[in-house]
């Protein structure tokens, strides 16, 4: 059985496999890591060091996911 810890995203409670990184939640919620920012414990996390930024319990998230669309004149 994998440990797991308790986190907090966007607000709702999260739990995730011990040890995983920013980069490898991203992946799990099904993000384009290219395409979101993450704030980590309220500090922004650089795109290149997310798969370096180990999570730990109690770490609090804010996850933004930007959207193309909108109307092309």
């Amino acid at each position: 059985m994998t440990a797991e810890i308790s986190l907090t995203v966007n607000g709702e409670p999260r739990r995730i496999a011990s040890g995983a990184t920013i980069a490898e939640l991203v992946r799990s919620l099904g993000l384009n890591p290219a395409k979101v920012a993450v704030e980590h414990n309220a500090e922004i996390a650089p795109r290149a060091r997310r798969a370096e930024i180990a999570l730990a319990d109690g770490d609090i998230l804010e996850i933004v996911h930007f959207v193309g669309g909108g109307q092309v004149s």
